[in-house]
């Protein structure tokens, strides 16, 4: 793709913050159309924390709405120390014939890794705002970089993630890519960063949008806990429920649930998932 696509950034999205300021934003989208356009597998990995789970699930309703192959993959580490190693290459991202990974907040353990993914043929993507690895190959979305001109740096993992998916929108004519930000919201408030610059942004009209939200998963979530007015306790009190917790099954089991609760179409599955997140850990809102 030219850098065409940097002169039709549509400022309705979000005026003045235009993604393909990011560095190297035009190389994904040329890579991830290819991949949606062919059918290519895409497979997104990403960690427990809400944040990471609110980036995996609107970029996967945004991939699926575009019609592209697409799953995802969860790491069950808590916290800044998710890599991708050698072990789930081989044994999940390979398995399930992977043609390109993008990683939400998550980055290759060491150079072997990366490597390993040109071996078995699968391109990269890397969502992150802290770079470990570097490798020219692997394409790198991340505003902190310091040779990345773009203003907000202090974005979180599903906020960088939004910035992938407005690109995506703007190649495809999308209009309704805002309707995510009630996704992106829950992610950017929970990990209590800078709530100046674009993330005031995602915070004031992510709030709009959960406000009048037409997820399944949230809508579910916001009746069965009586939820009926959306402030800065009740925002917490929804990320609190979404917080993946280890019981019965393990903490990555209960994130995978957590992701087809944000991503289901089916209004009674998504009843049925609360119902399952409330007996587990007995949350008293």
């Amino acid at each position: 793709m030219s850098n065409l696509w940097e002169s039709i950034y549509h400022p309705d999205y979000i005026t003045g913050y235009n993604p393909f300021i990011i560095k190297n934003m035009n190389r994904a989208v040329d890579r991830m159309v290819a991949a949606i356009n062919h059918r290519e597998k895409i497979v997104i990995y990403g960690g427990c924390d809400v944040d990471s789970l609110c980036g995996i699930a609107s970029l996967l309703l945004i991939l699926k709405y575009l019609n592209a192959d697409v799953e995802y993959l969860i790491d069950d580490i808590s916290g800044n120390n998710n890599v991708i190693d050698s072990s789930t290459i081989k044994n999940s991202i390979d398995f399930l014939g992977a043609q390109l990974l993008i990683s939400v907040g998550v980055n290759f353990a060491s150079n072997d890794e990366v490597e390993l993914c040109k071996q078995l043929n699968i391109d990269s993507i890397v969502v992150e705002n802290k770079k470990t690895v570097n490798d020219k190959e692997i394409i790198y979305i991340n505003p902190s970089e310091r040779d990345c001109t773009y203003r907000y740096k202090d974005l979180s993992t599903s906020g960088i993630t939004f910035k992938l998916m407005q690109a995506i929108a703007i190649y495809y004519n999308m209009n309704r890519i805002n309707r995510y930000l009630d996704l992106i919201l829950l992610g950017t408030m929970c990990k209590e960063i800078n709530t100046q610059g674009e993330n005031r942004v995602f915070l004031k009209v992510g709030e709009k949008y959960l406000k009048a939200t037409d997820n399944y998963g949230l809508k579910a979530i916001m009746s069965s806990y009586k939820i009926n007015e959306v402030n800065k306790n009740s925002i917490w009190d929804i990320i609190r429920i979404l917080t993946p917790i280890s019981g019965v099954v393990s903490r990555r089991d209960n994130a995978r649930i957590v992701v087809e609760l944000l991503t289901t179409d089916d209004k009674d599955r998504a009843k049925q998932i609360v119902k399952y997140l409330k007996k587990g850990r007995l949350v008293q809102i």
